[in-house]
């Protein structure tokens, strides 16, 4: 009798493993073929628009706005998938709508481009937290860290990134829109494979619950201002390296390289990410990845040539690479699995939505005001501030734990 449980629960652990393999194959399948697809076409948005007449200050706010009216949407996707519990399918058209609209980027009418942009961008917003949900509970599953899928994520933007230069010098910037779509589609056909339950739609709190426990909690809060001040500084690469890099003097086949060094380096740091965190937690690892940024950013603000611009792109793992992983990292271990949907979403609102906004429409304004290297400096102020106050979100965990510890 007691053999056959043995034997009955070694073959539901080997069944086990083998689901958690195979979802970790199909995770790593789809940030590859999302990180083609946004390598490809979302450096390149504001070049499409600037090739169209408008300005580096107009593009700014269509993308800002578009993020905005994102953010005060977003807590309805996390309702929807609490409500309804409709993870995967919500994950499959948000990949599948920016798809089909992205041709109509080139339209030179600004009211519509700035229409196109939103609807966009509040399809892509609930990308990632629904994505990274699915992600870290994976890891768990199998054995292994969350770089170890997000990794092919930056792979595929570096190659992404590097293709779309190589497409760029035999077809037109307008023509981008058809690798996009490509690839988006094969990343739906993969987000379709997926189990329809995780822990984003398996949580025993509700978003608005979750999300009222989290803006009580000071700690958290002041770790969101730290990412924000660090991560609205990324959009001077997101948004305008490539208008910034031809100011310079950089062409279209450099511009390439530059945006695969950037997202290559990336894989060494989440390959290490594991090591790093265990190591040194999630805080100084936080604090390392922010200093990083600062150098990156002062030194493109001394030095402005292509050169220079393309050799600071290998700081982009260290410094984003390092950052991401261990920021989600730590939101998983302090919301815990019953509000970790929720706390990625917040997360992303701030990260990715807040520190969009302005800095798209900051650093657009500097870019035409100033040129690069004013763009550089305000980069790298922020990005010390950041550093300033996620130092005090360090000592403040290290003081908790101490405490605890104590008790």
């Amino acid at each position: 009798m007691r053999s056959r449980h043995m034997k009955a629960y070694t073959e539901k652990t080997k069944a086990d493993s083998n689901d958690a393999k195979r979802v970790l194959l199909q995770l790593q399948g789809l940030y590859l073929f999302m990180g083609l697809a946004g390598g490809m076409f979302n450096p390149y948005i504001n070049p499409i628009l600037v090739a169209q007449g408008f300005s580096s200050k107009e593009t700014g706010f269509i993308m800002a706005f578009g993020t905005l009216v994102s953010i005060i949407l977003q807590p309805i996707w996390g309702i929807l998938v609490d409500k309804f519990k409709k993870t995967r399918f919500v994950l499959m058209i948000s990949l599948l709508v920016p798809a089909s609209l992205a041709y109509f980027y080139n339209i030179q009418v600004y009211i519509i481009l700035i229409l196109i942009y939103t609807l966009c961008t509040i399809f892509q917003v609930t990308q990632i937290p629904v994505a990274d949900s699915y992600a870290v509970t994976a890891a768990r599953a199998a054995n292994t860290s969350y770089g170890m899928i997000r990794l092919f994520g930056s792979i595929g933007t570096g190659v992404g990134g590097f293709a779309a230069g190589m497409y760029l010098s035999q077809f037109s910037i307008h023509m981008l829109w058809l690798p996009f779509l490509l690839f988006n589609i094969l990343s739906a056909i993969l987000a379709s494979t997926l189990p329809r339950q995780t822990s984003i739609s398996s949580s025993s709190v509700t978003f608005s619950v979750g999300l009222a426990r989290l803006l009580r909690n000071r700690t958290f809060l002041l770790f969101l201002t730290g990412c924000f001040l660090v991560n609205q500084t990324l959009t001077a690469f997101n948004s305008f390296f490539v208008i910034s890099f031809q100011m310079a003097g950089g062409s279209v086949t450099m511009t390439g390289t530059a945006l695969l060094l950037a997202s290559i380096t990336n894989v060494p740091s989440m390959l290490a990410a594991a090591f790093i965190l265990r190591k040194w937690g999630h805080e100084r690892t936080m604090l390392l990845a922010a200093g990083a940024y600062m150098l990156r950013w002062g030194i493109q603000w001394l030095w402005p040539t292509p050169e220079v611009m393309i050799g600071v792109q290998v700081l982009h793992g260290l410094s984003f690479g390092f950052f991401y992983i261990a920021a989600v990292e730590y939101v998983a271990s302090v919301t815990g699995r019953e509000m970790q949907a929720t706390g990625q979403s917040l997360f992303n609102m701030v990260f990715a939505g807040l520190g969009g906004i302005v800095g798209n429409m900051l650093n657009g304004y500097l870019l035409d005001s100033g040129g690069p290297s004013l763009m550089y400096l305000a980069c790298t102020i922020s990005a010390a501030l950041g550093s300033v106050i996620l130092y005090i979100v360090s000592r403040q965990a290290k003081e908790q734990r101490r405490a605890y510890s104590l008790e």
